[in-house]
């Protein structure tokens, strides 16, 4: 590892697998996430990511990143924007000319993104116990490029969830919204159901990565 300390980022790990969510759901996509996160969700799956992890010099990320030889690359966390690092890297990805996603919640300002990077925005359900830390002005940064997400919980946070992308006009302001199950609380076909049957213009996904190697780091 080379580089001085400000050329270079805390790194939980680097892996290949399919693209579990977004609009790139089931490609192959190098994943790199980032160690960290100054929210708490009570519904985290990457809870081991919040500490640890290796200070990795940025050329030593891209090339790790180019040596899967795949074409789209996730940045992730934890809370990528955490770290200020994260920005140089994303424009470093894209620069290869590599598909590079970016995904974080909506609490941290994302109009530094370089906008090649597609922004899956986060924003917190009241479920999620982090409801307050949404900064909304985030939705005026965003485009036809990127995703808002919303992880719900239940009912509540279905009708929450269904009223903000009503006052901030997301289906307008993003190319995609989409609707996720929290998975130990609420079943996918209910949400399914609510979507259906209310004809909402969103994407409902489930986590194709979890469905196919279970809920293990690396995949």
């Amino acid at each position: 590892m080379s580089g001085p300390a400000t050329d270079r980022l805390r790194i939980t790990e680097i892996f290949l697998s399919l693209q579990g969510e977004t609009s790139t759901v089931g490609l192959p996509t190098v994943f790199v996430r980032l160690t960290g996160c100054p929210l708490r969700c009570q519904y985290c799956d990457t809870a081991y990511a919040f500490s640890g992890g290796e200070q990795i010099a940025l050329d030593t990320i891209v090339s790790a990143v180019a040596a899967y030889g795949v074409e789209h690359v996730t940045v992730t966390g934890g809370e990528p924007l955490a770290q200020r690092n994260v920005l140089p890297l994303m424009i470093r990805l894209c620069d290869q000319g590599l598909n590079v996603s970016l995904e974080t919640s909506g609490a941290l300002d994302v109009s530094e993104v370089d906008p090649r990077v597609a922004r899956i925005v986060d924003f917190k359900t009241p479920g999620s116990g982090e409801v307050k830390r949404n900064l909304w002005s985030n939705v005026e940064h965003c485009g036809s490029h990127d995703q808002a997400k919303f992880v719900i919980c239940d009912r509540a946070d279905y009708e929450w969830a269904r009223l903000n992308c009503d006052t901030h006009r997301l289906s307008e302001r993003f190319g995609e919204v989409l609707f996720s199950p929290s998975a130990s609380e609420l079943p996918a076909r209910n949400l399914a159901d609510w979507i259906v049957e209310d004809r909402l213009k969103v994407r409902m996904q489930v986590q194709l990565h979890k469905l196919l190697w279970g809920d293990l780091p690396g995949v």
